[in-house]
């Protein structure tokens, strides 16, 4: 017997609720997504194989939704995009750094709690 799960658990495409992921930044958009955003921005320097990084990435992805149209909040996987995370010196990860106007304002270094990344961005909005 075949079972059709989209019958049975239809997807919830209008649902106000479907939380969406950081923004994916990469090398050849950083400037353009990062440097020249007139809105604050978080970047959260990670890797796959890090496991506080996967503590930190639900974080980011909330604060992505939170400050949806106010900053932009994203995710760089420092594995595949290695230029950006040279010449912002990020040696640990995860790293998140916070930028306005196209320069660097704050940097945290390892897990902390989301009323510290929040907090950084209140400072700029």
């Amino acid at each position: 017997m075949c079972i059709d799960l989209l019958t049975l658990f239809p997807p919830q495409v209008g649902n106000q609720n479907l939380k969406k992921m950081a923004l994916e930044i990469t090398d050849a958009t950083f400037e353009e997504t990062v440097l020249n955003s007139d809105k604050p921005v978080v970047v959260d320097f990670w890797a796959a194989w890090c496991g506080p990084c996967r503590m930190v990435g639900p974080i980011i992805d909330e604060l992505s939704n939170d400050y949806e149209g106010k900053a932009i909040v994203g995710k760089m996987d420092v594995d595949a995009n290695q230029e950006f995370a040279a010449k912002y010196g990020v040696r640990n990860i995860p790293t998140v750094l916070v930028f306005h106007k196209g320069e660097l304002v704050g940097r945290q270094v390892g897990v902390a709690q989301k009323s510290v990344y929040a907090e950084a961005i209140d400072g700029l909005l």
